[in-house]
């Protein structure tokens, strides 16, 4: 693995709580991006425009990366392409921000086709407002001639940008691939369940636990990156589970532009488990709600949503009380579970059925005929059949949303 040096500089006064809570965060995403961290810098100063922190700790730093032989650093707070550049000049190694991270992460995990377009769109999206301070500087030397400075930054913007333009076009058609199968699966009472929350809340066991699969699970960040869709039987409902990639605190906005078509797995849901790992401290737990709902406010539209309290199996129930008395309006319709001993997974289920659509029950009366049968399998595959009894004729006692009851009176009434 690859030493790092990790570098945070913080506000003076700021919540100290939140930025110890985001150091760890950076130093996970390293450990999920196979760093190895060997040392950390932290300063309390406002930013310095040309160093981000101040040259004299960058000097220090310098002199860290040397005696701890680190090959790279990388900093919690955003960097500005002249920043990057003069960090880099003094420590001489490489030197990212937590953004330039969060991509070399999706870079690895990216399997599929979308997957990689994402990467490189959201890679892409990061560069261009950088593209043109980087060539002003490295080419400021060659501004005389033909193809002066002015052409050359024109040029390299504009490959940006029209990379930017086919890789959207693409996804775009994959979107409407998505759209028109989601409206399928609606067309045909498939409710659409997303499993969302922050990331390494134990999203993907929980799949796994309700699903019996072999989702990708590990003790890191981003395992998850393409979407998993299953169908999945709730109480005689049929209904489509997704695992969706996790969220982070501070997520910039081109990132979610970038996985737009992966995130609209949660924003299009009809219902959002949102998964939170119970065995936090409270003040982690509180942070990460809140980035969770930053995230899914302005998104969201109509779903409903449910709090899924993982990994219970850690606290004990006075804790767990405690802590949901205390996060409150964070933890709508909360559910106790633990994914990887599987309690309290039956409620889940329950919790999920009580938010599907109300369908319509009645008994409905078809003739004996062969016909009739065939009717009654399909009635199996769009509804739920609550019993048959066969008589003088055939009285199903079915649940079923309006569409199909409208088409199945119909055929009884001829």
């Amino acid at each position: 693995m690859k030493k790092v040096i990790v570098v945070q500089r913080v506000d003076p006064g700021s919540d100290e709580l939140k930025n110890k809570r985001q150091l760890t965060e950076l130093k996970e995403l390293a450990y999920a991006a196979n760093y190895s961290v060997v040392g950390e810098v932290i300063q309390s100063r406002y930013p310095d425009k040309k160093y981000q922190l101040g040259k004299g700790k960058v000097q220090e730093l310098a002199l860290a990366v040397g005696s701890l032989n680190a090959e790279k650093v990388i900093f919690c707070n955003e960097l500005s392409s002249m920043q990057l550049y003069h960090i880099t000049d003094i420590c001489k190694c490489a030197v990212i921000d937590k953004f330039q991270l969060i991509l070399e992460i999706f870079a690895l995990r990216a399997t599929t086709r979308r997957a990689k377009l994402q990467v490189e769109l959201a890679r892409l999206e990061y560069e261009i407002p950088r593209a043109r301070i980087i060539v002003s500087h490295l080419k400021k030397e060659e501004r005389p001639g033909f193809m002066g400075l002015g052409s050359y930054e024109d040029s390299y913007e504009q490959d940006i940008k029209g990379r930017i333009a086919r890789i959207k076009d693409e996804l775009s058609h994959v979107q409407s691939h998505n759209d028109s199968l989601r409206s399928f699966r609606h067309a045909h009472g498939l409710s659409l369940v997303a499993l969302a929350g922050y990331t390494n809340a134990g999203k993907s066991t929980l799949f796994n636990s309700l699903m019996d699969e072999g989702v990708d699970v590990a003790d890191m960040l981003f395992t998850t990156l393409s979407p998993v869709a299953r169908s999945m039987d709730v109480m005689g409902r049929k209904v489509i589970l997704t695992d969706t990639v996790g969220f982070i605190e501070d997520l910039p906005h081109w990132l979610i532009d970038a996985f737009r078509s992966t995130l609209n797995e949660i924003f299009l849901a009809d219902i959002i488990l949102l998964v939170v790992d119970a065995s936090e401290p409270l003040d982690i737990m509180h942070g990460k709600l809140l980035t969770c709902h930053d995230t899914l406010w302005e998104q969201v539209h109509g779903a409903s949503m449910i709090t899924v309290m993982n990994k219970t199996d850690l606290i004990s129930h006075e804790d767990l009380n405690g802590k949901m008395e205390a996060l409150g309006y964070l933890v709508p319709n909360p559910v106790l579970i633990s994914a990887k001993t599987m309690k309290g997974l039956d409620e889940l289920r329950q919790a999920i059925r009580d938010k599907l659509p109300v369908w319509k029950r009645k008994e409905i009366s078809m003739p004996l005929s062969e016909h009739s049968m065939s009717v009654l399998s399909w009635l199996f595959k769009e509804g739920v059949v609550h019993s048959v009894k066969y008589a003088d004729q055939i009285l199903v006692d079915l649940e079923a949303r309006e569409e199909v009851m409208n088409k199945i009176q119909s055929f009884s009434a001829k």
